[in-house]
């Protein structure tokens, strides 16, 4: 298939790095080149010492006036990257590794994007298939490499890939048999330019389905009921918000699937409104593969959240404590804190300075009893805490020493929620590290 073909791989990371040795193993004339220079480039001197072409320190344009028959792109290098526009200039196919890891791949793929809930929705996925003993893999931007992954698939597997708008953008050939759309909203309108083009991005999910695979989409989102119009696949629609003669919903306290009824509400440990679209998205995904009641009942029932994204930690003396790490901007601690609106919560927050004010947040802080506030942005914060009618502001050093503070203001009864709506770069090197830190933190408190 690749064999004998010149490849050019544009940026490495783990996803450059998989289809750079892929490519290599399947026969292909790999050349690779990166921005970082190779003295500290530990990944390039790995392909290198494969015998693998290596060209590192820059992009020199003059590189592609070699004869290559495809080029494979890092998914976060934009299109007008100067590299990446004289290749498309010389017609050149320009592909990301998911496209890879489809033409190797024997077991079929479910793909699942949207701007918001990816991550948990697609966990959600794999979880359910797992208990229902369907042999699924999870890949992409959660878990290993899609075409690491495809590598050692089968037949009876199924891939399930989380994607990304950057991703789908270099999609020739990849037809998932189920998609998954979740939701789209503004976001990476610096990559894409518009909304229009960014959801077009996510709609290159649908464009090679046929009828005899399925489209798993919101009915109660419009730009995700307009790109699959344009769909041939099945759709297999969802919604929080009304009845369905058919796919997943929500009637009487309880989620549906067709007519049947999967599971009561009251018994889903997974907290927030938002996380109701990711559970009926899944549990439509997993009911087109097979997978039985009793198995989704059962991940729903113990399922408490993806690490650092509205993650429930552990509850001390009454008071819940919820790792929501990865909210790193504005729109994820809106969405945090609505889905504890009926209780009382004292929120941790603040992080990387961007120059940006909080203002937005204001509505979403009425059951808010005290805020506890670190980093760059805590005055900011504290003006829009106190804008809000919050009386109780702390501030602190870090997440570490917020805990403690936390826990002793708070009552049986009350949320300990961290969501910083900040990037954590100021104090720590990755929102993982943060929220590793707070898991950390409460466990002492035990």
């Amino acid at each position: 298939m690749h064999q004998g073909k010149r490849v050019l791989v544009i940026g490495l990371a783990k996803s450059g790095l998989a289809a750079a040795m892929l490519l290599h193993e399947l026969g292909a004339s790999v050349t690779v080149n990166d921005q970082k220079p190779l003295d500290d480039n530990e990944t390039a001197k790995q392909l290198h010492e494969k015998g693998i072409r290596v060209i590192c320190g820059g992009h020199p344009l003059g590189l592609l006036d070699e004869p290559f028959d495809l080029v494979v792109k890092n998914p976060g290098i934009p299109y007008t990257n100067p590299m990446v526009a004289k290749a498309l200039e010389k017609g050149l196919p320009i592909i990301t590794e998911v496209e890879l890891a489809y033409a190797i791949c024997e077991a079929p793929f479910i793909g699942i994007t949207g701007s918001n809930g990816k991550t948990t929705t697609t966990t959600l996925i794999y979880e359910m298939l797992k208990e229902a003993c369907k042999k699924p893999l999870i890949a992409g931007n959660i878990g290993m490499v899609a075409c690491e992954v495809a590598k050692t698939a089968h037949e009876d597997n199924w891939v399930v890939t989380e994607l990304s708008s950057f991703q789908l953008m270099g999609i020739e050939a990849f037809r998932p048999r189920i998609a998954v759309l979740l939701n789209i909203f503004d976001a990476h309108l610096d990559y894409h330019g518009t909304k229009e083009a960014y959801a077009q991005a996510k709609g290159n999910l649908l464009k090679n389905q046929t009828e005899s695979d399925y489209a798993v989409v919101n009915a109660d989102d419009e730009w995700v009921m307009k790109l699959a119009e344009a769909s041939s696949a099945t759709k297999i629609f969802f919604s929080t918000t009304k009845p369905l003669n058919s796919g997943a919903y929500v009637k009487d306290q309880a989620v549906y699937w067709n007519s049947e009824k999967v599971i009561a509400l009251s018994d889903i440990v997974l907290p927030g409104k938002h996380n109701l679209e990711n559970i009926l998205a899944a549990v439509a995904a997993a009911k087109l593969v097979g997978a039985d009641n009793a198995a989704i009942a059962r991940v729903l029932t113990t399922f408490t959240g993806v690490k650092h994204r509205l993650q429930y930690v552990g509850t001390v003396n009454g008071r819940k404590f919820f790792n929501d790490s990865k909210a790193t901007n504005i729109l994820a601690t809106q969405k945090a804190l609505s889905a504890f609106s009926d209780q009382r919560v004292i929120l941790l927050a603040g992080g990387l300075d961007r120059g940006n004010e909080f203002d937005d947040l204001i509505p979403y802080l009425k059951q808010v009893q005290a805020v506890i506030l670190f980093g760059q942005t805590a005055q900011k914060l504290e003006r829009v805490a106190k804008q809000a009618g919050i009386e109780t502001v702390y501030h602190v050093d870090n997440v570490e020493k917020a805990v403690p503070v936390a826990y002793e203001i708070s009552k049986p009864g009350d949320i300990i929620l961290l969501s910083p709506a900040c990037a954590s770069w100021d104090q720590y090197k990755t929102f993982e590290q943060r929220g590793d830190i707070f898991i950390s933190a409460v466990h002492k408190l035990e």
